[in-house]
This record gives C-alpha cells, sequence and structure tokens, in this order.
C-alpha cells in the first residue's frame, strides 16, 4: 500500500507538472498533503513538513543569495570586457570564433541562469556568424553545450534540487565529478574546434572582419561599473574558491559575497534596491521551488514511501541490469531532459531509482551522480521544459526541432565519455 501511494503521489505530481495543469510550486505541496491524507497520515502533515523544509532551507537560501550575488556581478558589466576581448582575438577566422564562443559561455554562464548567458551573448554574436555566413545553429549548438556542462556548478538549480534531493553536500555531488567535468569541457572544445573546421570549409571564402555590436550585451548602462571589473572577478574567484574548499557551508559563502559585491559596486541605498528588486524575482520563484520540494522530500522520507518503491521495483528489475543502473541512468539521462522537468526528475524519479540500486549494492550518490552529468545539465539547453530554452530560440530564431538535432546528438556524445571518465575515476560504479 505504501509503494502504491508513493508511486502515485510521484506520477501526479510530475503529470500535473508535464501537462502544465499546475506549476511545480503548489503541486509539490498539494499533492503530497492529499495523498498522505489518503494514506492515513493525516495527523502527521504539519510534521513532514517541517522536518522537510528543514532538509532543503540551506539550499533555498544558498539559491536566494546567488542569484543576488551573480545578478550584482552581471549588471555591474564584469563580463563585458571578457566578451570584447574575446571578439577581437577570433576576428574572422570561424575556427577560433567557435572555440572562443566555446570558452566564453563557460565564463558567461557562471551566474548558471540561461536566460542570462543567452542575453549576454547572442546578440553580440549574431552579427558575427551572419557577417562570415556562418549558419546560427553552429552558434547554438555551441553556447547549448558550455551552457549545458557549465550548469553542473553547484550553486544552479539542478545541483541544488539534487543536494536537496539526497541531503548531500559539494563534497558529496560535485567534487567526485570534476575530473570527469574536465574531460567533457575538454571535449566540448574539441567539438566545437570541429564545427569551426566544419564552417570553414562550407564557407567558400571570407567576406572580411564581423563587427560585434557589444553595445547590445547590457541594458542597464547606467549601473556599469567598468573600473571596479578586476575587483569583481578576485571576487568571484574567492567566492568560488571558498565553496570548492569546502571551508564554508554555501549558504554562508553567498550571503556575504552578495553583501560585500552590493556595497563595492552600489554604495547608494537606492541603487542597492534597484538591484535586490531586479533579481528578486528569479530569486524567489526558484527557492520557492526550492522550499516546495522539501514538503515531497519530506512526505517521501518520512511516510517510507521512498524505500517501499525502491523495493517494488527491484522485484521488476533483473539483476543483470540492477547491477549497471548507474550505467544505463547515466545514459538515458541526456533524452530524460525531453520528458522531465528537473524538479520532476530529482525529486520523484531519481530517488526511487537510487534507492532500487541501493537494493543491488550500489551505492545512491553513484546514480545520483550519473544522472546530474545529463539529467537538465547537458540536456539543459534543448529541453522544451525549461524556459531559458525558447529565450535561446527567439534570440536566435533558431527553431526548436533544428537546435534538438544539431546539438543533443553531441550532448549525449558529451555525458557518454564523461559517464566512461566517472567510471574510471570512481565517482560513478559502472
Amino acid at each position: 500500500m505504501t509503494a502504491i501511494l508513493g508511486f502515485a503521489t510521484i506520477f501526479i505530481t510530475v503529470l500535473l507538472i508535464l501537462k502544465k495543469l499546475m506549476n511545480p510550486l503548489p503541486a509539490f505541496i498539494l499533492v503530497p498533503v492529499i495523498c498522505a491524507a489518503i494514506g492515513g497520515y493525516g495527523g502527521e502533515i504539519s510534521e513532514f513538513i517541517i522536518k522537510g523544509l528543514y532538509i532543503v532551507a540551506p539550499i533555498g537560501i544558498m539559491f536566494i543569495f546567488a542569484t543576488l550575488f551573480f545578478g550584482v556581478i552581471l549588471t555591474a558589466g564584469t563580463l563585458k570586457p571578457y566578451i570584447h576581448f574575446f571578439v577581437r582575438m577570433a576576428g574572422g577566422n570561424p575556427v577560433r570564433i567557435c572555440t572562443g564562443l566555446g570558452l566564453l559561455t563557460f565564463l558567461a554562464h557562471v551566474s548558471g541562469s540561461g536566460a542570462v548567458t543567452y542575453m549576454l551573448l547572442i546578440p553580440a554574436m549574431i552579427p558575427v556568424f551572419d557577417g562570415l555566413g556562418m549558419k546560427r545553429t553552429t552558434m547554438t549548438t555551441i553556447i547549448g553545450l558550455s551552457a549545458g556542462l557549465q550548469n553542473t556548478q553547484p550553486w544552479g538549480a539542478t545541483a541544488q534540487r539534487c543536494m536537496a534531493a539526497f541531503q548531500i553536500g559539494i563534497h558529496e555531488l560535485w567534487i567526485p565529478l570534476l575530473i570527469p567535468l574536465g574531460i567533457g569541457m575538454i571535449c566540448i572544445i574539441g567539438i566545437d574546434y570541429f564545427l569551426g573546421w566544419q564552417e570553414k570549409n562550407r564557407i567558400s571564402r571570407l567576406s572580411g572582419q564581423a563587427v560585434c555590436h557589444t553595445d547590445e550585451i547590457s541594458s542597464y548602462a547606467d549601473y556599469e561599473r567598468p573600473g571596479k571589473v578586476y575587483v569583481n572577478s578576485f571576487l568571484v574567484f574567492c567566492t568560488v574558491a571558498i565553496l570548492v574548499s569546502g571551508y564554508m557551508p554555501s549558504a554562508a559563502v553567498f550571503l556575504i559575497a552578495f553583501s560585500v559585491a552590493l556595497l563595492i559596486n552600489y554604495p547608494d541605498s537606492k541603487d542597492q534596491k534597484f538591484i535586490i528588486a531586479l533579481y528578486a524575482k528569479n530569486a524567489l520563484m526558484m527557492s520557492g521551488v526550492v522550499f516546495a520540494t522539501g514538503v515531497l522530500a519530506g512526505f517521501l522520507n518520512e511516510t517510507g514511501m521512498i524505500s517501499a518503491m525502491a523495493y517494488a521495483m527491484a522485484d521488476i528489475i533483473p539483476a543483470w541490469l540492477g547491477i549497471h543502473l548507474a550505467l544505463t541512468v547515466g545514459i538515458l539521462s541526456v533524452p530524460a531532459s525531453l520528458i522531465f522537468d528537473p524538479s520532476s526528475f530529482y525529486f520523484g524519479v531519481l530517488p526511487v531509482l537510487a534507492e532500487t540500486g541501493n537494493m543491488y549494492g550500489l551505492d545512491p550518490d553513484t546514480i545520483v551522480r550519473a544522472a546530474f552529468l545529463g539529467q537538465m545539465n547537458m540536456g539543459f539547453s534543448f529541453s522544451p521544459l525549461t524556459g531559458s530554452t525558447f529565450v535561446l530560440l527567439a534570440l536566435s530564431k533558431v527553431n526548436l526541432t533544428d537546435h534538438q538535432k544539431y546539438t543533443l546528438p553531441w550532448a549525449f556524445l558529451v555525458t557518454f565519455v564523461m559517464l566512461i571518465s566517472a567510471g574510471i575515476t570512481g565517482a560513478v560504479q559502472l
């Protein structure tokens, strides 16, 4: 009965979200509450909610202040000189343009916001690609691959959902994957070089040097602080270094980093109020989803639904497949981005798969890492279930079918390479 109730809770929640019948925030709260009441847990609902919120509170707080911190950094125009530099270095060479764009996307996506990354880069790169006769699908593929890999950073929405769902931290999820992610980055740069080489061969001759209108990069020129680019860059470096070191909890790091960045760039209280208001909507919306998923996690864990569902699946999955479940999940993680949004996958589907793997002697963390490489990371830029994908398509004027056709095979290849690398390093049990 508990297993059936668990499957019903997840199925209904995922269905309501995928069919767009309900926003993820109320879905993650109301469905488990109703199912718990039906299952006879009505008297314990408040206890389950509080325990679930306690689990995800640090993640939600981190997301709020990480969003505000990178908002300050981007609005201050910290990335603008780097974009100018890359465009100048690339000149009219398609190979340099493609590899430079890939590297630039790694830098631009440090905020973890796909929409911000696309709005920064695409308007700047369209004149370059169009001026040389290069295909815009090549541009969207390069940006999508780099943004997808960079989306794995620990302050990103995907990582936060994953860590909240499994009550793990950066050192359990992200640090063991550093070598595979580094290899993935090298692989992407190689793909960018190949795509540039293809473009160079396709173009009969260059029509002259393209000019990038970098003035289009920012819509808030009055709030840019060009004299503080190096200070802001150093602040970002220190923030990331402290996060990786584990010296201080992530939430505390971003609380302090945001306050310092805000005071350095906008000492006037009116400017501070404007910047906070500018990014508060995104911060609140995403942190709200994180807290809502904490409610679902509380019910699934405290009622024993996760364990019951795992035992039920273990009876169905053949043993030969069960011992290789991490490999199977890792391979399917990229196409899973076309079916599941990150919240429904990391809070609904993956906990059941991880616990099922545990029945076959697999460390649940190894299945989590395998899925994390692809689901809404390498599969992030072409998923129809995330709004930033349509920002990319609208800015580039590339349709979704073409973007998926060109990007998905490369994303799958990079994920597979990282998965094998993770198996070799021991981060994933293949």
